[in-house]
């Protein structure tokens, strides 16, 4: 059958014949509870009443608007989740494990994320549903593990608003400026509202323009780190001479051995945590299935250029056992080993500037909180395992109960001012800490168990418009990675034989496991056999006459732009 340009780009996007309408999608003029006029720039921006009202849209896997843009997606996949977990978390890892353990710390989380983000690619691109791999774990593994994993997905970004508000706060101190930190929770909080007030859009704009200036840094800091460890520093510093790599040798590669690898599991996965956002943000994309898989590939340049070679050089100049990278109380910026290697240097300008990176990052990643939560809670009732009012999606594209719900769990953050606030601050931290690993593990499982269905049901590969890069074996790789730092981290929570350590630190287990039998007593299902699993509802219809001429055309490109376009 033969499409017009129109049916071939429709084709890509939806899957019935709608009327599109500015993100707005009726199967009939009729549908639109505002009429079939197009709304005023204010309404689409959320500013007036109107953008207000329950929107009905024909396709019912999706009611989110469909707006992101390709710049929009890979700037959320390259550096949308670099926040204090790498500017700050990596000192303290650094600490407890030491430049060779923060290297395969990392390194390990990084081939396991580069697995999982392309396993959701895949499932993203055939079914661009909003709440993503929640609704995957609900369809393809055991619907009360979805409820748990939905579940825990919410809460997960809900604590971790008020915990970026905090840090917030806390960092603008390291300038002294004697206001109480109070202020400066209640201005980030302010700010992040009033980004939320423009839906989607807003959150885009904020990370792709945050994102642009975090990875600047970081190319900023690898280049001085260059000039820095081959002596070309000021003379007033510590690498006004040839510093090469002594700290492997004096204090050492290792801190602590098995166990400091071990713990710097931990600070790798909370800092790669929000990662998965892109296949989430792919939903509310304008054309997916063109835009994501060039985001997914940037995550493999993240996870090399910017993780990997950006730590190796904070190894290489600073110190495991510098006493500074401890920090003090509820987190100091100062032990930031980027903030080091500045005041090292005898440039403490570069200091300041990092600082206000990273006071822009923490803001970024509790948008990104309220981004990642309310979507997810939307997807809860749209399944019916939330009250049906956060399914309310308004004229802007907001789901604007689900935001409300996380935005008050900005408030928290007061509650750390209290004598106990820092004691509040770290069950907070539990919290948060391992609920991406099972996230990232769903992920996987999800995908390898898509694929059996998808096989058993007489499909083969080449229907699927873009494939894992390491199919089902990469899953496996994942998932199996994902197991040993359970362990790992198992091990370092038992190791001091406390209760209170343990709980600390793996508080999210026992949250997860709460929720899955929630989810049974409510829902009564449990595992889906193979044969059952639905891979056709909300699947994306794909125009396989226009996928087959754009294959051949790519086969009779030249190897460079082969290369080219594999890697970007």
């Amino acid at each position: 059958m033969a499409y017009s340009k129109e049916e071939k780009d429709f084709d890509l996007t939806n899957t019935s014949s709608p009327v599109v309408q500015d993100g707005d999608i009726y199967s009939t003029p009729s549908d639109d509870p505002l009429g079939s006029e197009r709304p005023p720039l204010m309404t689409r921006l959320g500013l007036t009443a109107d953008s207000f009202r329950q929107r009905t849209l024909a396709d019912k896997h999706n009611q989110l608007n469909k707006t992101l843009k390709p710049r929009h997606l890979n700037m959320i996949a390259i550096g949308g989740s670099i926040g204090a977990g790498f500017f700050v978390g990596s000192g303290g890892a650094l600490s407890t494990g030491g430049p060779a353990a923060l290297l395969i710390g990392f390194g390990i989380i990084g081939i396991m994320i580069f697995n999982v983000v392309y396993a959701l690619g895949e499932l993203a691109i055939m079914f661009p549903i909003s709440g993503g791999f929640y609704t995957y774990s609900n369809r393809f593994i055991d619907p009360s593990w979805g409820f748990a994993m939905g579940w825990n997905y919410v809460l997960q970004w809900a604590v971790v608003l008020p915990l970026e508000l905090v840090v917030a706060g806390l960092t603008v101190n390291y300038w002294d400026t004697g206001v109480n930190v109070a202020v400066w929770i209640t201005i980030f909080y302010v700010a992040i509202i009033i980004i939320c007030v423009f839906g989607v859009l807003g959150y885009a704009e904020e990370e792709f323009w945050v994102a642009l200036l975090k990875l600047s840094t970081i190319i900023i800091f690898m280049i001085m780190g260059i000039i820095f460890a081959c002596g070309g520093g000021p003379k007033s510093g510590m690498y006004g001479e040839y510093w090469g790599a002594r700290t492997w040798y004096n204090p050492g590669a290792f801190a602590q051995g098995f166990y400091g690898v071990c713990a710097v599991f931990v600070t790798a996965a909370f800092s790669f945590s929000g990662t998965e956002l892109v296949g989430l943000a792919a939903a509310e994309s304008e054309n997916p299935q063109r835009a994501l898989p060039s985001a997914i590939k940037q995550v493999f340049w993240r996870i090399t250029l910017f993780y990997i070679v950006g730590l190796f050089f904070v190894g290489l100049l600073v110190p495991h056992d510098d006493g500074r990278l401890l920090g003090s109380g509820l987190i100091d910026v100062s032990a930031s080993p980027f903030v080091i290697v500045a005041v090292n240097a005898g440039i403490p300008a570069f200091g300041d500037f990092v600082n206000v990176v990273i006071l822009f990052s923490v803001v970024s990643i509790g948008l990104s909180g309220v981004y990642g939560g309310s979507r997810t809670l939307t997807a809860l009732a749209e399944q019916g395992y939330a009250p049906k009012i956060f399914a309310y999606v308004d004229r802007a594209g907001r789901p604007l109960f689900s935001t409300i719900a996380i935005l008050a769990f900005g408030p928290i953050a007061y509650v750390t001012l209290a004598s106990s606030g820092e004691t509040v601050f770290a069950w907070l931290l539990a919290l948060s800490g391992l609920a991406a690993l099972f996230t990232w593990g769903s992920i996987c499982l999800a995908h390898i168990r898509f694929r059996a269905a998808w096989k058993m049901q007489g499909h083969s590969l080449k229907e699927l418009t873009f494939a894992s890069a390491f199919g089902v074996y990469g899953s496996w790789v994942g998932l199996i990675l994902i197991a040993i730092v359970l362990i790992a981290q198992f091990y370092t929570a038992v190791k001091p034989m406390s209760a209170y350590a343990f709980f600390q630190s793996y508080l999210a287990a026992p949250v997860v496991i709460f929720f899955y039998i929630v989810g049974f007593i409510w829902k009564r299902k449990a595992w889906i056999k193979t044969s059952q699993i639905d891979v056709d509802s909300g699947r994306r219809e794909v125009d396989f006459e226009h996928a087959e001429e754009l294959r051949v055309k790519m086969e009779h490109w030249p190897a460079w732009r082969r290369v080219l376009d594999r890697v970007f």
